[in-house]
């Protein structure tokens, strides 16, 4: 280490639990955007269309909060987001049947479609990405530990 007296408290770079979730990070975000290229998808619309799937299947009302809470999109960006996906005609919009402010959200055919493709896509670039991690269940409690 040079002569200045340093700011850090590591010695090296890679002793720093952020900065190698910021790498890691990055290298999957920029992996992930390639492979939803050929769908014309965005990561964010990409999941945003995969949690309005999972919570159909998994029969969940699907409004904008209950989307954004489960997705942790701000409510902005999921608005913004949705506005997109209802322009390429992915997702449809009705009024909801007891709270006149809310509209649950739903996918069209053609956004059906694509995203079922897609989540093969994903699920099998996610598998070949994290292939290195020995406990993937270990590793997933411990993302979970941070999310919460």
């Amino acid at each position: 280490m040079n002569e200045k007296k340093s700011i850090f408290s590591f010695e090296h770079a890679e002793d720093s639990s952020g900065f190698l979730l910021w790498q890691v990070t990055n290298l999957w975000q920029r992996k992930i955007k390639k492979a939803l290229e050929i769908y014309d998808l965005t990561h964010s619309q990409y999941v945003l269309m995969a949690s309005i799937h999972w919570l159909e299947l998994h029969e969940k009302e699907v409004t904008q909060i209950v989307l954004s809470s489960h997705t942790k999109i701000d409510p902005m960006t999921t608005s913004t987001v949705l506005r997109t996906l209802e322009k390429k005609q992915y997702i449809m919009r009705k009024e909801h049947v007891t709270d006149t402010r809310a509209k649950t959200i739903q996918l069209t055919k053609k956004g059906s479609d694509i995203v079922k493709q897609a989540v093969v896509t994903v699920e099998n670039f996610d598998r070949d990405f994290f292939s290195a991690i020995d406990n993937k269940k270990t590793f997933n409690a411990q993302l979970q530990k941070l999310i919460r």
